[in-house]
């Protein structure tokens, strides 16, 4: 099928290659002509702007953003307005609040799905995991897309009605913090405690058979491999907040007590002084995310 993509970061990247991996036919913008000219190289079709990769587009258009959560995707929406109709559908896969994907559903002519987007870079050889809300009939007809940028047909689903995709990745991340929490404070206590413990050969050990594994104890094991047991100058400051955030504040609106999650967010918020646990989740978010992991 034909999908114009704006945004060529990361993610949008990963987004791209495996759509044309997969013989889609792909239209390309980004405000780094570099990004485009990338892209263009791997055989999709250029665009300048937000304007050309619309009129590249046919009459019934696919457009799939991947742009920062927030102003952005709604100066993306604006400009693109003028080019879209009841027929037309776009995606938005970026970590929007819920309640703005559903106002911009009530705002945008064409089908709006809200694509929760997680695997980070790895996504790149694996696949995402997508979670999606809006109308079925648009869900169903960019199935095929879905199929190239997820792990495959079981890698993404719909959710339900719009919001619901964005409110199913706000959620999984408020878990993501809770976990990584977990993990950090069981290796401290191992760092800290009575034996003097390679703690990437325990996380290898628990990797392989233990309750506890998962790709989170395999970035672990990775995190001690490369920066040593005692994770050499990786600093105690936990970046990240929004969307666990968004899952406390939705717990509290709906009288779910969610006392791991918080914690998980308080703990982030309060990363100014030496945690091992805080330490750990800094190089854990390098490992799935591939963002940038403070030093001190």
């Amino acid at each position: 099928m034909e999908l114009g993509i704006v945004g060529l970061g990361r993610m949008g990247q990963i987004v791209a290659e495996r759509s044309l991996d997969a013989g889609h036919d792909i239209v390309a913008y980004d405000i780094d002509a570099e990004a485009t000219a990338a892209i263009a190289e791997e055989g999709a079709r250029p665009a300048d702007s937000l304007d050309e990769l619309a009129r590249e587009l046919g009459e019934e258009k696919r457009i799939w953003l991947m742009v920062p959560a927030g102003d952005p995707v709604d100066a993306a929406l604006d400009e693109l307005s003028a080019y879209l109709d009841e027929d037309d559908i776009v995606i938005d896969g970026g970590n929007s609040n819920f309640h703005d994907s559903i106002r911009r559903t009530e705002e945008t002519d064409a089908a709006y799905l809200d694509c929760g987007t997680s695997g980070g870079p790895a996504g790149a050889e694996l696949g995402f995991s997508l979670m999606i809300g809006g109308p079925e009939w648009a869900y169903e007809e960019c199935t095929p897309v879905f199929d190239a940028v997820a792990t495959g047909p079981d890698g993404h689903g719909r959710m339900g009605e719009s919001g619901s995709g964005h409110y199913v990745k706000m959620v999984h991340n408020g878990v993501e913090y809770a976990l990584m929490q977990a993990y950090g404070e069981g290796f401290e206590l191992l760092h800290e405690g009575r034996y003097d413990l390679d703690l990437e050969a325990v996380a290898n050990t628990w990797n392989n058979g233990a309750v506890i594994r998962s790709w989170l104890l395999e970035l672990c094991e990775e995190a001690f491999h490369e920066e040593g047991t005692d994770l050499g100058d990786v600093a105690d400051h936990v970046a990240g907040g929004s969307t666990g955030t968004w899952t406390v504040q939705e717990s509290l609106e709906q009288e779910v007590p969610l006392p791991l999650i918080y914690q998980a967010l308080a703990e982030r918020f309060g990363s100014r002084n030496d945690r091992f646990s805080r330490r750990l989740a800094n190089r854990l978010r390098y490992g799935f995310g591939r963002h940038e992991v403070e030093r001190r």
